[in-house]
């Protein structure tokens, strides 16, 4: 047998057993994985029931609240926007109230969890989730905050060089944080700003259109800004490759993960990112408005020089409570905190990623491809409603996210899922976000979504 064969049996034995049967060797095995599993799906309860028999993550599911509809468990696919909770998140509560209850100031040393501190928990699993030394990470505000403070530390543009490269339709806070911090330095946006937009008559933008964009105004490139995985489209990016393209045009290269953090794997170090901000509501299941986190490459994250908004949490906790002005920040990332620690804000996301640590992304991101690829198997056998799949069809180039774009009536068809107990979302124009989430979702999820989509009457 082929080498190519002996690195598919290693990497997808314990889930994909019948993969002997065609041993030739392939460039890539997760495009493998895919054609294989889609040859294999079955349009049966049967088989669903079988893939989650089989499932090494399965038990993970009784570990979250599912919202109820009609007295059972509500089909659940927009984990994208908002994660459910993880039933640890009340007891990990309950102990920052007791602590505050019966130690008050002293919870700052003495507290379960020491409050002084408390941020350092999150370094070890953030880093294991983001691919970078536990130096390089930290958590601190909400997303457009620290995009803000990472914009001002990074974003230093001269008459020469202070242009930036986004994707056109990102997520408009982004929009709105790059036109501010523009205007802040006297530029004009619609000069200033570049936007890369898909070509025409398509959904999704080309690769190749970056990296041409990125040469084309390397003259005047000051930053590269993209999301990771853009949110309307489910389009996951290269970013090895654009961080890449931004470096040897002498540009910075920062990502906004929202979508991707906890959904795809990543080797931000590896890789060389400059920056990198997200939120960790959605796959990082933190809760409404939870604590954002932020992801420095060492090399600016060691320079006590490079240049950062302060803040007593971002100044060198040896000297911290001498009281002293001048500020001696942090060598690594937690030298741009600001503020103290918001327990409260961050306690359910240090629950959530308890559960990544025993999961581990490679076990995640292998199912979520499994159960994606399933979902996008089951919708192409829909003849009665019409709508067309914009996420990138190989495995590589989306996350967990498959976006169904309705020409005409999708609004309608949103509110037929929500009535029959799907929670998706909606966004304008025209695309329903379908997101399971391999922490807690199952083939079965798949299967009923698939179930009563049939059932539904052209509108």
């Amino acid at each position: 047998m082929g080498r190519g064969f002996i690195m598919i049996v290693m990497i997808f034995a314990d889930t994909i057993i019948t993969v002997i049967i065609n041993p030739r060797p392939i460039q890539n095995p997760i495009k493998r994985m895919s054609r294989f599993m889609k040859d294999k799906f079955e349009t049966t309860l049967t088989f669903a029931k079988q893939k989650d028999a089989e499932d090494i993550l399965r038990s993970f599911r009784s570990q979250f609240h599912f919202p109820q509809h009609k007295n059972k468990d509500a089909i659940y696919f927009c984990g994208n926007s908002l994660g459910l909770q993880p039933k640890n998140v009340e007891a990990a509560i309950q102990q920052e109230l007791k602590d505050w209850q019966n130690l008050a100031v002293e919870g700052y040393y003495h507290a379960k969890t020491p409050w002084l501190f408390y941020q350092h928990n999150f370094s070890k699993p953030l880093a294991a989730i983001a691919g970078c030394n536990s130096e390089e990470v930290t958590v601190m505000n909400a997303l457009t905050v620290n995009l803000h403070f990472m914009l001002l530390s990074f974003y230093r543009p001269s008459k020469e060089k202070y242009k930036i490269i986004m994707e056109a339709s990102a997520f408009p806070s982004d929009q709105y944080a790059v036109e501010t911090q523009v205007h802040f330095y006297g530029f004009d946006p619609d000069e200033a700003i570049i936007e890369i937009h898909p070509a025409h008559d398509e959904k999704i933008i080309r690769e190749e259109d970056i990296l041409a964009t990125i040469d084309q105004h390397k003259n005047s490139l000051a930053l590269v800004l993209i999301g990771g995985i853009n949110y309307y489209s489910g389009q996951l990016f290269d970013i090895k490759k654009i961080t890449a393209a931004a470096h040897k045009a002498g540009a910075i290269a920062g990502f906004d993960l929202a979508h991707a953090i906890g959904n795809v794997p990543l080797q931000l170090h590896d890789w060389d990112v400059d920056f990198a901000v997200w939120c960790s509501y959605k796959y990082l299941n933190a809760g409404p408005g939870a604590v954002g986190g932020i992801y420095i490459h060492e090399k600016y994250a060691h320079d006590k020089a490079h240049i950062r908004m302060g803040g007593w949490w971002g100044n060198d906790e040896r000297t911290r409570f001498k009281m002293e002005k001048g500020f001696i920040p942090k060598p690594d990332a937690s030298g741009w905190n600001q503020s103290t620690a918001p327990v409260f804000n961050m306690v359910a996301l240090k629950a959530s990623l308890e559960l990544f640590e025993l999961a581990t992304m490679e076990k995640i991101r292998t199912k979520s491809c499994a159960l994606t690829n399933y979902l996008s198997f089951l919708l192409q056998q829909l003849n009665n409603i019409k709508f067309e799949i914009i996420t990138p069809n190989e495995i590589e180039r989306r996350g967990a996210q498959l976006s169904l774009y309705f020409s005409e009536k999708g609004k309608q068809i949103h509110q037929k899922m929500t009535e029959a107990g799907i929670i998706v979302d909606y966004r304008e124009p025209g695309v329903i976000r379908v997101a399971p989430a391999p922490l807690y979702n199952s083939f079965e999820d798949v299967y009923r979504f698939y179930e009563i989509l049939k059932q539904f009457n052209e509108i």
